[in-house]
């Protein structure tokens, strides 16, 4: 796909659904009820007739009522490809992990780990070699609409600065990034450049994952080694819901503009995405 300008700078995409509301009145059902020609001529006939078609016009607006679409809630999921991209990373965690999952578990889970504070510093360390990856793309924005993911309240650069910065005081050595880090921001980088829709894979499945699974890995292993201190790498500021839901509405945006054999291919990256950060993760046990 082609690079385009930001979504702000772009028209509105058209909405082609026609609301159940509409649809309703343009239905034959409701003329059919009011219609006068069927009214009985006598005054009682017509009276009978009247009682008749307010009951019958009151029950179809009941089904309706029952049928359409309960207003959205302020951080209530967006559907659209979000939803695909979720459905498709569901099914690469193992059951213990999602009851969607079908991948079979490796290795012990989580509750079983044994880490240690100089692999969690590599892992930290790495991580924030990925974020500023991320953060830098979308600054620089070689796709015009990467901009619209700027500022969006997920970053996590800065967070995980002061984190390295709390573990300095305590009299930790900041080790330097490693391969896996090294390795999956570069991958970033070129993705950026050549293969927007694989990016954006790796952009979703970063940031909404840690949210998720990662911020209840951070809980367990800041339980085992840091007497339960919460990093501000699991820390947003605001409604965390209401940010990924923001996000959440840009990628759906962004998607609609890509054709269905761009969607796949988006969807097929998946995978190394889980490869690359897995990686990562790993780093805690070494």
């Amino acid at each position: 796909m082609a690079c385009q300008m930001p979504i702000s700078q772009t028209q509105s995409f058209p909405n082609t659904r026609t609301s159940s509301l509409s649809l309703l009145f343009k239905t034959p059902a409701v003329p059919v009820l009011v219609s006068r020609s069927r009214l009985s001529t006598g005054r009682e006939g017509a009276r009978r007739r009247m009682n008749s078609t307010r009951l019958r016009t009151a029950g179809v607006v009941k089904a309706t009522a029952t049928e359409m679409p309960s207003k959205r809630r302020s951080g209530d999921e967006v559907k659209g490809f979000v939803e695909e991209m979720r459905a498709v990373a569901m099914k690469l965690h193992t059951r213990d992990q999602a009851k969607e999952g079908e991948k079979e578990p490796e290795g012990k889970p989580v509750a079983r780990w044994e880490p240690t504070v100089e692999g969690y510093l590599r892992f930290l360390v790495d991580s924030k070699v990925v974020y500023d990856t991320l953060e830098s793309i979308v600054s620089e924005a070689a796709c015009s609409w990467y901009a619209e993911f700027r500022s969006t309240g997920l970053e996590r650069s800065e967070k995980l600065t002061k984190d390295l910065e709390w573990f300095k005081e305590q009299g930790h050595a900041i080790p330097d990034p490693s391969t896996p880090g090294l390795t999956y921001s570069q991958l970033l980088k070129e993705l950026s450049e050549k293969d927007p829709q694989a990016f954006i894979c790796h952009f979703y499945n970063i940031y909404f994952a840690h949210t998720a699974g990662g911020r209840m890995i951070g809980k367990k292993v800041a339980e085992k080694i840091l007497n339960g201190k919460e990093l501000e790498f699991y820390k947003w500021e605001g409604d965390l819901r209401q940010l990924l839901q923001n996000v959440r509405e840009k990628l759906n945006e962004v998607a609609n503009d890509w054709s269905r054999e761009e969607k796949n291919h988006c969807l097929e990256e998946t995978e190394k995405s889980f490869k690359y950060s897995g990686d990562i993760l790993r780093l805690i046990l070494s």
